[in-house]
């Protein structure tokens, strides 16, 4: 495709777009009948929209478009005509019919966006062509705008009204594939644009490296400036020999000269870094704002396919969408285009009102700098909570109650919607779905580092939040320390606020159900609120601070928990990657962001640290265990080639009370466990590794008579029922995947065999 032809693409997508919405907005002012009244005005501009769309479509040689928007013109003529020159009443099967023209064109400009052949035309412009006269005009009152859906409308009839509108133009018998669109075009290049986003968090993960190179080179500095001022002082005490002077000198001048040019590669070091980074940032902002498209190109189709369910069902529904423009990374969109319709398909099967009100279902979409937030609402009667607790006390998510006993917090109980397999859906049908509940909603926003959450509206029905982050890649975290270790802390993104930093006073903190409680001063009025260890949360040991404890505050609603920690340390911004491996509770880390010196930290998830913590503050506090007997502290080898894998399991282990080796390979691991001296309780070790992988490792152990006993642990990212099978041959006491093992399991599996 021609750049020519891509900029006359590009230019068509935005007008197209906005024509389309000002069509839908004037169409959505219906009564509560599901008709609509325009206006003389409003009816005129309807019908310029619609010529100006034939235009713009038959300029780009768009014809199934333009035959689409020629038909819906038409339409509009014959309502103008019998109009003359007043309003227009449109009543609500002829009003579905002008959307089903809309839903077609929109249809055929998501398949140019997407290089795919445009879908048949034929059937919607005989039913535009056949569509039954217009009625004479009847005042009614005007409402917010919208997108309306009446039935489904009647068999198309001979219509006088009909044959005198302007004929239009035959679909093509044959329609070929036009150009894709100006996303299209973007999108032929998108895996380009996407890699080269990855390879630039890469190049900033690598400069955050470089920062302690060129601390450990301001270090040497120091120590040659400090070795320098020594011997300035040797020599002054030094006994006069004039047949070493010469040689004194020249290491004098060879020290002072070394000096300098350490001094000098420090300064210049500083400023390539400083520069590096400026640079990098740049490139960054703009490989991102590349990678952003409308939001209208991936997820526009969406209300027009939730009408079309409605359809189908028989269901009569007003759908109004909101923020379509907002810009959003295209694979983000993508990832977001299933949970939305499930979500679309879930407001149209709980959503509709009980008082004999029409049906509204609503996509809204925000981006800003605190990240994009989508918003799928309802006007029915809201969240059943009496029914959601019953449900989960079936499903055993929720204690049963005693005999007068106080509800679950409304908090808790929506958040047990996002649970897998949970649904108050009486009966499977086409809307209800298959029974999975919201849980694919949650999961999708998890992959993205982002939450949901199910709410009740001021206005009356439910809504459903999507918040993501505004990168997917670099993210804003607070760095605090739990356990022994550092973890980061995103800020906010829409459904937790993260902050402020508190400092709590232990000895005046109270409890309550055995927990301890703060009282607080928020939002202008005195508040209990929980306080929650995040170390007691991860499964670390605690360590006592004495006096003020640091915390942070996590709110969502009415929801709060300060949350405390060992130490607040920095906050930054960071490279947030995947993380892959054992013992990583995906409900509460999303990541793991590399720190000075190779070290990890952990990126939590604000939403899940929150709901675990109020679970946690509700249970009472049980008694504690009596002391265990001390024992020797077991020795464990993990073999790994990821450093992210190692650091993760070495905290996990030394956490749990072991002491931890760590080796690269299988080759090293060998080594290690050969050394005079060495003991090693178990062995824990990824399959997949270079020079020797997991199996080799294994098998050398098993045939070292010094070895054979030793146990030894696989770990993969696949789960192969080959591989299984061959590492349970070769002698492994266990064979985990890292997928869904959490840290209690493999200290678990540790500890039954040491």
């Amino acid at each position: 495709m021609s750049d020519f032809r891509a900029e006359l693409l590009a230019a068509f997508a935005a007008e197209h777009r906005e024509h389309l919405a000002a069509i839908r907005d004037a169409l959505g002012a219906e009564d509560g009948s599901g008709a609509v009244t325009l206006e003389a005005a409003a009816l005129r501009e309807v019908f310029r929209r619609a010529h100006s769309l034939k235009g713009a479509a038959r300029a780009v040689d768009l014809p199934g478009l333009e035959a689409l928007a020629h038909a819906v013109e038409a339409l509009l003529a014959g309502e103008m005509d019998v109009a003359g020159g007043g309003a227009a009443h449109l009543p609500a099967p002829r009003l579905a019919l002008l959307h089903r023209g809309l839903d077609a064109i929109e249809a055929q400009a998501a398949a140019m966006a997407s290089g795919e052949p445009p879908p048949p035309v034929e059937a919607v412009l005989a039913a535009l062509a056949g569509a039954p006269a217009p009625e004479a005009p009847r005042e009614a009152p005007g409402e917010a705008p919208s997108e309306t859906l009446g039935e489904a409308p009647r068999e198309a009839q001979d219509d006088p009204a009909g044959s005198a509108a302007p004929p239009a133009p035959a679909a093509p018998s044959a329609p070929h594939p036009a150009a894709p669109l100006a996303e299209g075009y973007l999108r032929v290049e998108a895996g380009r644009v996407e890699r080269l986003s990855a390879a630039m968090y890469g190049v900033k993960a690598l400069i955050q490296r470089q920062d302690s190179t060129a601390a450990g080179l301001r270090g040497v500095e120091a120590e040659l400036r400090a070795l320098r001022r020594g011997w300035e002082g040797l020599r002054a005490i030094l006994p006069a020999d004039a047949s070493i002077a010469p040689r004194l000198r020249g290491f004098e001048a060879a020290l002072g000269e070394v000096t300098r040019r350490v001094a000098g590669l420090s300064r210049q070091t500083r400023a390539d870094e400083a520069a590096l980074e400026r640079a990098a940032g740049n490139l960054r902002e703009e490989v991102e704002a590349i990678a952003l498209v409308p939001a209208a190109t991936v997820l526009g189709p969406l209300a027009a396919a939730a009408r079309e369910m409605a359809r189908e069902a028989g269901r009569e529904v007003t759908i109004r969408t909101e923020g379509l423009e907002a810009q959003a990374e295209r694979r983000v969109l993508q990832a977001l285009k299933d949970p939305v319709l499930h979500l679309l398909r879930n407001a149209l099967g709980h959503g509709a009102p009980r008082d004999g009100r029409r049906a509204e279902i609503g996509l809204r979409l925000a981006a800003n700098d605190g990240g994009l937030t989508v918003t799928v609402w309802d006007n029915g009667p809201g969240p059943d909570l009496p029914a959601i607790e019953a449900q989960a006390v079936r499903q055993g998510l929720v204690a049963p109650r005693p005999p007068g006993g106080a509800p679950p917090p409304p908090e808790q109980l929506l958040g047990l919607v996002f649970e897998p397999g949970f649904s108050t859906a009486e009966a499977v049908d086409h809307l209800s779905g298959r029974g999975m509940g919201l849980s694919v909603v949650a999961e999708a926003a998890v992959a993205l580092h982002g939450g949901a959450v199910l709410r009740p509206r001021p206005a009356g029905g439910a809504e459903v939040v999507i918040a993501l982050p505004p990168s997917t890649g670099r993210r804003a975290v607070l760095l605090l320390e739990a356990g022994g270790q550092v973890f980061g802390l995103p800020g906010g993104h829409g459904l937790v606020s993260v902050g402020p930093m508190l400092r709590l006073d232990r000895a005046a903190l109270t409890t309550a159900e055995g927990r301890p409680v703060a009282r607080l001063r928020l939002g202008g009025a005195e508040a209990l609120v929980p306080v929650v260890s995040l170390a007691a949360l991860l499964g670390r040991s605690e360590e006592t601070v004495e006096g003020h404890i640091p915390a942070v505050l996590l709110a969502r609603g009415g929801a709060r928990l300060a949350l405390a920690v060992s130490a607040l340390c920095d906050a930054r911004s960071l490279v947030v990657t995947e993380v892959d491996a054992p013992g990583v509770d995906a409900a509460l880390v999303s990541g793991a962001a590399l720190l000075e010196g190779d070290a990890v930290a952990l990126v939590l998830r604000p939403d899940g640290i929150l709901d675990r913590g109020l679970r946690e503050a509700l249970r009472p506090a049980a008694t504690a265990p009596p002391p265990a007997p001390e024992r020797r502290q077991r020795h464990v080898l993990v073999v790994d080639d990821s450093i992210t894998t190692r650091t993760l399991e070495r905290s996990i282990l030394e956490a749990g009370g072991y002491r931890v080796t760590l080796a690269v390979d299988g080759v090293e691991a060998l080594n290690s466990l050969r050394e005079p001296g060495v003991s090693v309780d178990l062995v824990l070790a990824d399959v997949e590794m270079p020079r020797m992988d997991g199996f080799g490792l294994l098998e050398a152990i098993r045939a070292d008579p010094a070895l054979s006993g030793l146990p030894v642990i696989l770990m993969t990212s696949r789960d192969s029922p080959g591989d299984v099978q061959r590492g349970m041959e070769l002698g492994a006491s266990a064979y985990l995947t890292k997928q869904g093992f959490d840290q209690q399991a493999l200290l678990a599996a540790i500890g039954q065999l040491i």
